[in-house]
């Protein structure tokens, strides 16, 4: 893998790389980024900058097509540097208010309503870890219709990891000690696990009480970023607002 630095193309190029591979799930050719994302340059020229950051661990080419997909390189890049996020609309902000209020004078309810919501809204598996060991978790059917999980292997690996309060807190504890953001994110080998090597996980911290927890998705690693970091920043904010009315 190379250190060389991006050139401002080759950072556009795994952008839009990232951008229609999180939307469609498919590989991406030169073709594709020609006529939808108006590089301005040849296709051949797009071609072999793509060869080049395939060198640098940026992309990678699956056996069976001429296109790219990201690797966790591009995606850490794209989350950290280069993603816009979404502005949540107000209503769907009163609607997550609202609904998590309702569940607001029990931990355990407020936790199971959150991941709920959270699998509800991004697709994906919503889950919280709290420091007394509890673990919850919602939406498991959302994964089995999406690609990356018609592998049994990746799924019960999935599922076994969501089940096991250790294996989730050990994970997010290592993540966090080397990620100072508020919201941090797990890509291919940060998991520790063969089989994980085509998720993705992105989970906030919260305080409730005396207890501290994390809230989080779990899904393909092309998760929908732009929308789940602002829904995990307004979901985690709403937690440290209920929880602190308790003391």
């Amino acid at each position: 893998m190379s250190t060389k630095p991006l050139s401002p193309r080759q950072i556009t190029i795994i952008k839009a790389i990232v951008e229609e591979y999180t939307t469609t799930g498919e590989p991406v050719g030169s073709d594709t980024l020609d006529k939808k994302f108006n590089l301005g340059v040849s296709p051949a020229t797009i071609r072999n900058e793509m060869v080049r950051l395939e060198d640098m661990g940026y992309l990678q080419q699956p056996h069976t097509s001429a296109g790219r997909i990201p690797t966790p390189l591009s995606l850490k890049l794209y989350v950290s540097e280069l993603m816009t996020e979404d502005h949540l609309p107000v209503t769907e902000e009163v609607d997550v208010k609202e609904r998590i209020w309702d569940n607001r004078n029990e931990l355990s309810l407020l936790l199971r309503e959150s991941t709920r919501l959270l699998s509800e809204k991004t697709g994906t598996i919503g889950v919280a870890v709290t420091s007394d060991g509890s673990v919850y978790s919602s939406g498991y059917a959302n994964i089995l219709s999406l690609p990356e999980f018609y592998d049994i292997d990746v799924t019960r690996a999935v599922l076994s990891m969501v089940e096991s309060h250790r294996e989730l807190t050990d994970l997010f504890t290592k993540i966090t000690l080397l990620d100072s953001d508020p919201i941090h994110i797990i890509v291919g080998d940060d998991f520790g696990i063969d089989h994980l090597y085509s998720c993705g996980m992105a989970y906030v911290d919260f305080t409730a009480g005396d207890l501290t927890g994390t809230l989080g998705v779990i899904g393909p690693a092309r998760l929908n970023y732009p929308f789940i970091y602002p829904m995990l920043r307004h979901m985690g904010g709403l937690i440290d607002e209920i929880s602190a009315t308790w003391s």
